[in-house]
This record gives C-alpha cells, sequence and structure tokens, in this order.
C-alpha cells in the first residue's frame, strides 16, 4: 500500500470554546483530486491551514510522506516549499514583478540559479496564460491573473501537494472561470491536491472524492457522481439542497 502523501490523524484545534476541527482524520494519496466542501465555519479554510502548519493545532498528527511535520525552523520551512499553498487573496509581493514573485522561493529556498528559475517561471506562466504579464507589478493585472500568477508562484517549488484554499472567493464569474481552467489542467496532469471551493459544479468535474465538513467534522466522503446524487447524511442533503438549486 503507498504512503499518502497527506495523513491527517485525529487533528483536533480550538479556538476558545469553539471547536473547529473535531478529531479529523483523511489521508490524500499521490496524484488524488480531493475537495473539501461545506457550510462557511464549517473548518474547511482551517483544516488547509493547519496541513503547511499556518494554524497550529491542539492535538492529533499530520503527515507528509508518512513522516510528521517538522515543529519549526528550517526543516519546517523546507517541508512547507513541498506544499504548495493558494489563497483567497493573492499574497503577492506588491512592490515585485510577477515574474520576480515566481522566482523568489526557487531561488531562496531551493537554491536555483537566477537564469534558470526565470526560465522555468516563464513556462510557467505560460503555462497559466499569463506569459504576457511577467514584467507587470501585481496591481497592474486583474484578479483571475493574480490569482493565476500565485498558482504559477507555487508550481515553481515542484510541490509534493497543492492546497487551494477558497481559490476562486474574491473573484468574479469570468475570472473564476479562468482560475478553474487552470486548476482542472492541473488535475489532468496529477498533480496531489486538496481544494476547498463551494463552486459545486467544480467540484463534481475536478474531484476523485469529495469530502463534507460541517462543525468541524468531515461527515462524509466518497465519489463526485455518488455523493451529489445520492448523500448519506442528513447535514449533506440539506446543504446540497440550498447550493445546488441557487
Amino acid at each position: 500500500m503507498a504512503v499518502p502523501v497527506i495523513s491527517l490523524r485525529g487533528v483536533s484545534k480550538c479556538f476558545g470554546d469553539l471547536a473547529v476541527l473535531n478529531d479529523v482524520s483523511l489521508d490524500v494519496a499521490k496524484g488524488e483530486v480531493v475537495v473539501i466542501i461545506g457550510p462557511s465555519g464549517s473548518g474547511k479554510s482551517t483544516l488547509c491551514r493547519a496541513i503547511n502548519k499556518l494554524e497550529p493545532v491542539d492535538s492529533g498528527e499530520i503527515l507528509l510522506n508518512g513522516h510528521p511535520l517538522p515543529a519549526e525552523g528550517k526543516a519546517l520551512a523546507l517541508v512547507r516549499a513541498d506544499i504548495g499553498m493558494v489563497f483567497q487573496s493573492f499574497n503577492l509581493f506588491a512592490h515585485k514583478t510577477i515574474l520576480d514573485n515566481v522566482t523568489l522561493g526557487p531561488r531562496k529556498v531551493r537554491g536555483v540559479p537566477k537564469a534558470q528559475a526565470e526560465a522555468d517561471a516563464m513556462a510557467l506562466l505560460e503555462r497559466v496564460g499569463i506569459g504576457g504579464q511577467a514584467r507587470k507589478l501585481p496591481a497592474q493585472l486583474s484578479g483571475g491573473e493574480q490569482q493565476r500568477a500565485a498558482i504559477a508562484r507555487a508550481l515553481a517549488m515542484n510541490p509534493l501537494v497543492m492546497l487551494f484554499d477558497e481559490p476562486t472567493s474574491a473573484l468574479d464569474p469570468e475570472m473564476t472561470g479562468e482560475v478553474l481552467d487552470v486548476i482542472v489542467d492541473l488535475a489532468s496532469k496529477h498533480m496531489t491536491m486538496i481544494v476547498v471551493t463551494h463552486e459545486m459544479g467544480f467540484a463534481r468535474k475536478v474531484a476523485d472524492r469529495v469530502v463534507f465538513m460541517a462543525d468541524g467534522q468531515l461527515l462524509e466522503q466518497g465519489r463526485p457522481d455518488e455523493f451529489f446524487t445520492r448523500p448519506e447524511t442528513e447535514r449533506a442533503r440539506e446543504f446540497l439542497a440550498k447550493t445546488l438549486h441557487h
């Protein structure tokens, strides 16, 4: 049995009295696309942030390729480099060009020579459809272009897994499509991904497995065709009734 790329084992996290993650266990296999859906406040984003230790957990453990995440320091920085993260807000460095944003990680963390890093970055920017914007600053790009630049920046590290935390929630519908197309392309190339999204049509299209979260717990998971047509829990049925008919 192959070792999962990501493993969560009994992960819990509280903010004060509120349990945002409640004994969550999840394995993600190499090349698998796991889409996490659920109502607001169900713990989806916290789960995403816990996987690369942006959010410390209270109990349980998280493993990358079978190894527990390091506590801190340089070892954690190297592990974070293997976990690409794309946020709701693009988090690009405003004073650096798009090209500089994408090359910074490979040069500083991976020690890639500048010329190589720039050639790799240009190939990635072409791949996500914004090769012509490489010399611009983030503010000169549309929201959809900035998010595609953020995806290229994460991919530039050659990560083992990509985490997407509501990558389209700040975008209008047209730009949402642009960004989702990039993620669909990554899925077709068997990139290991965990995607938190409220785009149900996209979840159905791209997921190998849909995970439904509510109240900090994984209530249900299964193949998209099964989950969307025959959800097992009442909570999932309620959620889908509200989201699929609007």
